[in-house]
């Protein structure tokens, strides 16, 4: 693991601060309602390592290998909203302080200027160099006219997956190169997308989805914040099963949820994100389970048409369902199994009212087998 260094900046002359405009110190009307109307996820965005909700002992290890002035280049993945980037923020705040905008590179995969469209080293190394990595201006010290040398900079390379094989072939060198000067952190959601030669030069963390108690404390202290008074348990426990573990999720569905109605309740929250509510997945399944094919597709049909529902998101939530439903193991494998392939079906744009008439066949064939278990 490499050790921090310092580099010299003696060839180069500062170049002269631009002017900074005024700030509006939030005082003007506008600035407060570009305040108030600022994403949720941003402005709670964790400032500190101690902020970050979860995963511990990996904020831990990155706080002490910062600490001991030991900070390798970093691997993140994990699915999203779970506290990779505002992780490797928190760090370049702790480490930089004031001028954490100065010593950082922010670079994106999926936008057509990031390593994506970088088909060689030389393009790559060069569009590194016109960002100043090598020869950053240094930094003044508190009470002395000298000019004190900075700490190592650092490169966060977002969505790093969606880079191709070739730029991350070509990225392994600029890494090597730029070893004294730079920390790389790469951050992406499917680590198998990452060649094994990007891999191996970094110390990899796994970041995974949120525990449904720290959703919770998050979205509370949120409330609190924002002044909320009438969110009930019911709302709260509906934020917490429709992120799946995913924070940013969770945080948007409450400003939007609290955009629409003054009251955040589990049909608010349900109403405001187009999912369907348990009590009609369990209406739906109990038509599915008891009622005739023709039957069962009118009264499927017409929730769907009412209530807006995606025929995916029914499959989806009554397949959950199915997991509670005592029944043969082999009639639930099979089921469970036909539900799939339902799924993956509407995923590849099939007609809706097919997929419905298959699925409403496959629980059919599953009660049949079950009372053919039965005798």
């Amino acid at each position: 693991m490499a050790e921090i260094m310092e580099i010299d900046d003696d060839d180069d002359a500062p170049a002269p601060a631009p002017p900074q405009p005024k700030l509006d110190k939030g005082k003007s009307p506008l600035a407060h309602d570009v305040a108030k109307s600022a994403p949720w996820v941003e402005k709670y965005r964790p400032k500190s390592l101690a902020d970050v909700a979860a995963h511990r002992d990996i904020v831990d290890t990155i706080d002490r290998l910062t600490n001991e002035n030991r900070l390798p280049h970093l691997l993140l993945y994990g699915p999203p909203g779970t506290g990779k980037t505002s992780t490797i923020l928190a760090v370049a705040r702790k480490l930089y302080g004031s001028q954490y905008q100065n010593m950082i590179l922010e670079l994106n995969a999926s936008d057509d200027r990031g390593l994506v469209s970088f088909g060689s080293r030389f393009r790559i190394s060069r569009a590194l160099g016109a960002c100043r990595l090598e020869k950053f201006e240094t930094l003044p010290v508190a009470g002395s006219k000298k000019r004190a040398k900075p700490s190592v900079k650092l490169v966060l390379l977002d969505e790093a997956d969606a880079m191709t094989k070739d730029a991350q072939f070509a990225l392994r060198r600029v890494i090597e190169k730029h070893t004294k000067s730079t920390r790389f952190a790469l951050i992406c959601n499917h680590v198998n997308k990452i060649i094994p030669a990007l891999q191996s030069r970094c110390t990899r963390f796994r970041f995974a989805p949120l525990e449904a108690t720290h959703i919770r404390e998050r979205i509370q202290y949120v409330i609190k914040a924002e002044g909320m008074l009438d969110v009930d348990e019911g709302g709260l426990t509906a934020l917490v099963r429709l992120s799946n573990g995913d924070m940013r999720k969770a945080l948007n569905i409450l400003q939007s949820t609290h955009m629409a109605s003054q009251h955040i309740t589990e049909e608010a929250v349900y109403l405001c994100t187009g999912n369907p509510m348990p009590k009609d997945i369990e209406q739906i399944a109990y038509w599915l389970l008891n009622e005739s094919f023709t039957t069962s597709f009118r009264y499927i049909s017409d929730i769907k048409m009412r209530k807006g529902l995606a025929l995916i998101d029914i499959v989806r939530e009554v397949t959950m369902f199915v997991f509670k439903i005592q029944m043969p193991s082999n009639v639930q494998v099979k089921l469970i199994n036909d539900l799939a392939d339902i799924e993956y079906r509407l995923c590849s744009a099939c007609n809706d009212k097919l997929q419905l008439g298959s699925l409403i066949s496959t629980f059919t064939n599953a009660r049949c087998a079950i009372v053919a278990a039965a005798k």
